[in-house]
Formats: C-alpha cells, sequence, structure tokens
C-alpha cells in the first residue's frame, strides 16, 4: 500500500460532503492497547489510522537516561508493534522532536484527527498545548483522554478549593468526595477498528521500525540480560500472577520484610504502570473485585494504598512546574544543603563504605529497580542522614536509573524523605548499618550485589571495618584497599543533621509572615510537637519507630507494587 492516505469524502445522508477521518494516535506513556479511551474514540468513523511515537535521537545520547531504561522503553514498543501487527498495522516510530516532525508527517499523510493520552505532568501539559495549537492551523481535530491517573487531577483540584491537597490525609478526604475513577475500557481488537486500515510501505522496518540500543549509541558490551522485561504483554501476565496471590489479598496489611523482598518479584508492576504499559484502572478495579470476592466487603481504601500515593503525588505536581526543584517551589522547605560531588559520586556508584547502602545502588545500577524501603535507606542516607546534600541529586540519579521513576513520584518521594515536604518528622532517620541488618540479617543481598565482600564474616559483613585485620585478609577484603572505609561516621554526621534540621524548622515556626495562599502555609501545621518530639527522641532510639503512623502507612503502601 502506499505510504499516503487521500483526503478523500464520502457522501452522508442528506446528500452532504463529509471529508474521510485520517487519525493519527500519538503514544507517549499509556503503551498499551488496553483501557485507551483516546485512541478507541479515535478509531470511531476513522478510514486510516497510524500510532506514532516520537523519539527524540538527541534525547537519547543525552546521560539523563539509563541503559536498563532505554531498553524497557524499547521492548514496550517492541511488544506495542508486535500488537499492532495482530491488527495489520505497525507502530511508526518517528526520529525527532514532536513539534517538528509531526506536522510534517500530518501534511504527509493527510491527517484529520490527532488523539492521546492526556499528560498530567507541567512539561507535558505545555508540549501538547503546542502541539494542539499547531494541529488548529492546520485544521485536525485533536482528542485527549484522561487514563494514565484513576481520577482527573482537575476534579480534585477544584473539590479542594482549586488547589492540590498537600497532604495525603487531605487527599484521601478530597477523594472520598468524588466520584470512583472511570471503569477501564476494552481492549483495542480488530472489532474496534470498524473498517479502519493503516497504509504500510515496504520500507516501514528501514524508515518507521523500533530502532536498537547500538542504533541509539548505546554500548552493550557487558549488559547483563534484562531483569524486566518490558512490554504490555508482560505486564499484564505480572498482573494475573499478583492477583493469583488470593491469600495476600485477603489478609491485606503490613508486609513482612524479608531479604527476598529486597529482590525483584515476578508480581512486581511499579515499571509497567510509570509506562502506561497497564492501566491503573484495570489494576485498581481488579483488584478491588477480587477483594470484594473473597471478603464479600467493600475494600478499604488502604488495599489501593499504593496507586493512591502515586496519584497524590501527580495531583500535587500537575500545576507545578518547579515540583521538581527547591527554588521557586511553593511546598518546599528551603533547606541550605551541601555541595559536594565527590561524595555525592561515591553515593551515586555504590562507594560510601557502608554494605547495605552500596548494595542498593549497585542492584539500582545493575537491574533498574529497588524495593522501597531500601529506597527509603539511601535516599535519608543522602540528605538528612549523613551527607547532607540536596534532594534533587539523589532525584536526578534515580531518574536515570530506575525505571519506575517518573517525574512527579519522583521528585515528590524526594521531597518527602528528606523532609522538604509531605513530611517533616526530620527525627525519623535510618541508620545503614542497623537498618541493614534487620533487612538482610544474613548479608546474602549485599553478598550477591557486592561479591568483594562474599567471604566476610556474618558477624562482620554489615560493618567489614570493624574485622580484624587477619580476618579481612582471609576474606580477601581488605577494608581501604579492597573495599573503601566509611566516608563518614554516621553516628556524629546524623546528630550534627537533625540540629541542622531542627535549626531549619525552627526559623520555619517562627516565620510569621508565611503567605498561606503560596502552598507553604500548611508546613505551621505541628512544627512545635514535632519539634518537641525532636527532644525526646535520641536519633538511635528504635522507639521513634512507632511515633508516627503516618510514616509507617507510607512505607507500608508506597511503591509495594
Amino acid at each position: 500500500m502506499s505510504g499516503v492516505a487521500g483526503s478523500g469524502c464520502r457522501t452522508a445522508k442528506g446528500g452532504q460532503q463529509q471529508q474521510d477521518k485520517h487519525m493519527v494516535h500519538w503514544f507517549r506513556k499509556g503503551l498499551r492497547l488496553h483501557d485507551n479511551p483516546s485512541l478507541r474514540e479515535g478509531l470511531r468513523g476513522a478510514k486510516t489510522f497510524r500510532c506514532v511515537f516520537v523519539l527524540d535521537p538527541w534525547f537519547a545520547g543525552s546521560s539523563n537516561v539509563g541503559i536498563n531504561k532505554w531498553r524497557f522503553l524499547l521492548q514496550c514498543l517492541e511488544d506495542l508493534d508486535r500488537s499492532l501487527r495482530k491488527l495489520n498495522s505497525r507502530l511508526f516510530v518517528i526520529r525527532g522532536q514532536p513539534a517538528d516532525a509531526l506536522p510534517k508527517l500530518f501534511k504527509e499523510w493527510g491527517t484529520t484527527s490527532l488523539t492521546f493520552e492526556e499528560d498530567p505532568e507541567p512539561f507535558g501539559r505545555v508540549r501538547d498545548h503546542n502541539i494542539t495549537t499547531l494541529c488548529q492551523e492546520l485544521g485536525i481535530t485533536v482528542v485527549q483522554r484522561v487514563s494514565h491517573t484513576l481520577y482527573h487531577l482537575q476534579h480534585i483540584s477544584d473539590k479542594n478549593g482549586g488547589k492540590a491537597p498537600l497532604t495525603y490525609h487531605q487527599f484521601l478526604a478530597v477523594i472520598a468526595c468524588v466520584d470512583a475513577p472511570p471503569k477501564p475500557e476494552l481492549p483495542v481488537t480488530a472489532s474496534s477498528l470498524s473498517g479502519a486500515h493503516t497504509p504500510l510501505s515496504e520500507d516501514h522496518d528501514e524508515r518507521y521500525g523500533v530502532p536498537t540500543l547500538e542504533e541509539l549509541g548505546f554500548d552493550t558490551d557487558g549488559l547483563n540480560p534484562p531483569v524486566w522485561q518490558g512490554g504490555e504483554s508482560e505486564a499484564l501476565a505480572r498482573l494475573e500472577r499478583h492477583l493469583e496471590r488470593k491469600a495476600w489479598v485477603a489478609s491485606f496489611g503490613r508486609p513482612k520484610m524479608t531479604p527476598q523482598s529486597l529482590l525483584p518479584s515476578q508480581t512486581g508492576l511499579s515499571p509497567y504502570l510509570r509506562f502506561g504499559c497497564l492501566s491503573t484502572r484495570l489494576f485498581y478495579y481488579q483488584l478491588t473485585d477480587l477483594y470484594k470476592k473473597i471478603k464479600k466487603a467493600y475494600p478499604p481504601l488502604s488495599l489501593h494504598g499504593q496507586l493512591l500515593w502515586r496519584e497524590f503525588f501527580y495531583c500535587a505536581a500537575t500545576k507545578n512546574p518547579n515540583f521538581d526543584k527547591m527554588l521557586g517551589n511553593p511546598i518546599c522547605v528551603q533547606i541550605p544543603w551541601d555541595k559536594n560531588a565527590e561524595a555525592l559520586a561515591k553515593w551515586a556508584n555504590g562507594q560510601t563504605g557502608f554494605p547495605w547502602i552500596d548494595a542498593i545502588m549497585a542492584q539500582l545500577r545493575q537491574e533498574g529497580w529497588i524495593h522501597h524501603l531500601a529506597r527509603h535507606a539511601v535516599a535519608c542516607f543522602l540528605t538528612r542522614g549523613d551527607l547532607w546534600l540536596s534532594w534533587e541529586e539523589g532525584m536526578k540519579v534515580f531518574e536515570e536509573l530506575l525505571l519506575d521513576a517518573d517525574w512527579s513520584v519522583n521528585a515528590g518521594m524526594w521531597m518527602w524523605l528528606s523532609c522538604s515536604s509531605f513530611f517533616q518528622q526530620f527525627f525519623h532517620c535510618y541508620c545503614p548499618i542497623k537498618f541493614g541488618r534487620k533487612a538482610d540479617p544474613n548479608g546474602d543481598y549485599i553478598r550477591k550485589y557486592l561479591p568483594i565482600l562474599k567471604n566476610v564474616p556474618i558477624q562482620y559483613i554489615h560493618e567489614p571495618w570493624t574485622a580484624p585485620e587477619n580476618v579481612q585478609r582471609a576474606a580477601k577484603c581488605v577494608i581501604g584497599r579492597d573495599y573503601p572505609m566509611p566516608m563518614v561516621n554516621h553516628s556524629s554526621a546524623s546528630r550534627v543533621n537533625i540540629q541542622r534540621m531542627k535549626q531549619v524548622y525552627q526559623q520555619l515556626a517562627n516565620y510569621r509572615n508565611v503567605n498561606c495562599s503560596s502552598g507553604q502555609g500548611h508546613f505551621k501545621e505541628g512544627y512545635q510537637d514535632q519539634l518537641a518530639m525532636a527532644n525526646l527522641y535520641d536519633i538511635e532510639d528504635a522507639k521513634y519507630l512507632k511515633s508516627t503512623q503516618q510514616a509507617d502507612h507510607f512505607e507500608d503502601n508506597f511503591n509495594m507494587i
């Protein structure tokens, strides 16, 4: 078939001439055919359809996205292309910037309609506004529908007086007053096409095929096989396995932390939700239906905690273009973080001298995923716990390496864990030795990701610098030569940093002219209680773990998927 669609007309009832509909669906996130309302709407009455993904070659070569994340994306695109082949269609991977590449193709293809999933994030909203304006100039209709989030985020803000809820409790109160999320739509199948077809050319693979990592300029020598396989097909298979854990669903509560929990699971879903290979609404309603079937009752909100935290951060970020920054961010506490490129590099490359922290960062770099409690440990260590470096720096490393890191949730999590927003109990601090020993008592996790320590005895595995010299030599790991000494004294550094945080919050509490309408007024709530409690709790005192139900709730639910 020709690669150019004609812009012919057809005769409607009454003899009126109607222009044929030639539709393009633009994939960004939402890399799936199930629960894709904008694609389904675009197919109605279409004569031709093309599904495109725009790949910026310059962006592919930039350092802010790691090779594991790119591999996962390309696998998602390959899977999407295979699914479209079953509909006698293909995925069109376009090289270039959307504002440049798309209008040229619209003219070449005679496009009359563009559809895409609504992007809730500020950068995407600006991009989509610009593309919509271009389409209006070209006489192309635009359809965008909400499907990356459970709720229409603007409705939540409207229900909250025009502002995004800035506490999770407030967020839950608001969504309790709005309609339930829309049910997921049926997958796009051959019957959904209603006669629409995709014009394909013989050189499709050459012009529009999914590129390889090598074609994007990546060096794949020594690249390990993927731990996470990208794509909608894998996402749906994982969802099925996830839902088979009926005992877990039936007795939903505090998950037990075991060393095995630290390893990637065949039921893990978070990267698939991030790339939109799996619909949040499908997950939400299938989990709800299973709970109701087993428990004979409607599920509590806590069942969906992992999805609702995601939704909360999306809502807080949607109209805040500086959500990923401290400066200019109205909901972020301004903290005078240190700048230390050498210390940052040691943390990012797993060379802190604390095996628990270094094993986590090694797993992140190798596999692109770490357990949510491991994220808490390394985030606290980098920021308010030990190194006193900005959460923005950690966020950038996660953005590069973490498969499920998206703009809103990643920034929100880092602000939370650094006590820069959402959570102000700065005395809640993770010890990189005690926490590691509790999570990985035998050191199996450490030995897996730090093989240099594989022969270190159990009693020294979390503090190898305390091993006698003869033990270090026998283990073939001399500290300071084969593995680094600890870069800080945790006990003293964390005590100093708690005092620094107390000073920041005391100054903020004393600032009486806070403009509540700017979004910072909520920080004043509870300050005096927090400052008083900070005096009661010693940093290494385990009692602080029981001091806040909200923190426990966050740890239980956030990123469990």
